[in-house]
């Protein structure tokens, strides 16, 4: 038997085969992995991991999948979900601080309310990221003025078969980017906030729910496109291009937000990825910028 085999047979229903992926992310188009695997506990993880490493295929985490867009057609990847005890999180006061550890499997959303909710300050602005704290710590996710790196103390990672500790040092959060590379599994996170009124933290939380729904659009899309250049706005400059409301074939640029690209049901993954291509491209000509995208890909040609 293959390591494959041996991974299928070992995790019961906690590994799925030639698993749909696309659907699972949020532009809710894209092709399938090899293998999924969802792990519920460390013992999930302590159990399989060894075999997840043996099987020879390129891993990549999956949360609520936004950020993430995933080719048509099926890959060879074994795709990791977590939830169970990596989807909790709880907090205690320290002195003048409030320390969160948070399993990397939950939403930055629920989060968010919970800690407003019991007057925890400083989170609020992630009440607008539809991600998981595992997605945000490797993008170093941020929004409303604020990024993970304000807040974060260390992360719990899996690389190779080994768990450690990273200071928020080793992590190296930058603008959208972390030092994680493909391959590593974020476990859990812990944070540093501040005690302050729960009323005004809820005012903050509706604050940034009333912008982001006058602002962005819904529906099947992945989020921002494209990172903002130094001292610009990727939107302005598409739509200086004249990219707003461009359309390749199943796939159209949000007349509501030019950085937004939105999947029709039923539409295709490699439509989104040829809109993305042919914006840069219009942009380039138009301003000479290189606009980098801030989404993760599973094929494409690109390491996932």
């Amino acid at each position: 038997m293959s390591a494959v085999d041996d991974l299928v047979a070992l995790g019961g229903s906690r590994v799925e085969q030639h698993a749909p992926l696309g659907a699972r992310t949020t532009y809710r188009v894209g092709g399938s992995a090899r293998l999924l695997v969802t792990l519920s506990s460390r013992d999930d993880l302590a159990q399989l991991a060894p075999l997840m490493s043996e099987c020879g295929l390129d891993l990549v985490t999956v949360g609520n999948g936004s950020n993430l867009l995933v080719q048509d057609g099926e890959h060879d990847v074994l795709a990791v979900h977590l939830s169970g005890e990596f989807a909790t999180m709880s907090w205690r006061d320290e002195g003048e601080r409030v320390i969160v550890d948070a399993g990397a499997g939950l939403d930055l959303p629920i989060a968010a309310r919970r800690l407003a909710r019991d007057g925890v300050v400083g989170f609020e602005w992630a009440v607008g990221v539809p991600g998981t704290f595992g997605g945000a710590v490797a993008m170093n996710a941020g929004g409303h003025g604020s990024d993970m790196a304000s807040s974060i103390e260390c992360a719990t990672i899996w690389r190779a078969g080994e768990v450690t500790s990273w200071s928020k040092d080793r992590l190296g959060l930058g603008y959208r980017t972390s030092a994680l590379v493909p391959g590593d599994i974020v476990l859990s996170v812990t944070l540093a906030l501040s005690r302050g009124e729960a009323a005004a933290a809820e005012g903050r939380v509706r604050e940034v729910v009333r912008w982001r729904r006058e602002h962005q659009p819904g529906g099947a899309n992945g989020g921002s496109v494209f990172r903002n250049p130094p001292g610009d706005h990727a939107a302005r400059l598409i739509e200086a291009a004249g990219g707003k409301g461009l359309r390749v074939r199943t796939a159209h640029v949000s007349e509501k937000h030019a950085n937004f690209i939105q999947a029709q049901p039923g539409g295709s993954a490699d439509d989104v990825y040829a809109l993305m291509n042919l914006l840069r491209e219009r942009v380039l000509e138009h301003s000479g910028v290189s606009l980098i995208s801030e989404h993760r890909f599973v094929g494409f040609g690109v390491t996932p």
